[in-house]
């Protein structure tokens, strides 16, 4: 009969199986975090553009453009 004794330090193999699993079960968060950066600045692309069609702000970049492009 042999008897099996507990052993405080894995072997290397084991902590490479462990290792990979991890990587294994995060493997999609990269791609995950991408979209939600994606969405988020087409997001913010959008609302930049709604305010800067607005009126107001056409005007006052087109003045600034203006005064920038005259002469003395």
């Amino acid at each position: 009969m042999t008897a099996k004794t507990a052993v405080a330090c894995p072997e290397p193999e084991d902590q490479a199986e462990t290792a990979v699993d991890e990587r294994e079960s995060e493997k999609g968060l990269a791609t995950a975090e991408y979209a939600i950066a994606t969405i988020a600045a087409a997001g913010f692309a959008g609302a930049l553009m709604v305010i800067l069609k607005g009126g107001d702000v056409k005007a006052m970049l087109t003045s600034l453009v203006q005064s920038a492009l005259t002469i003395g």
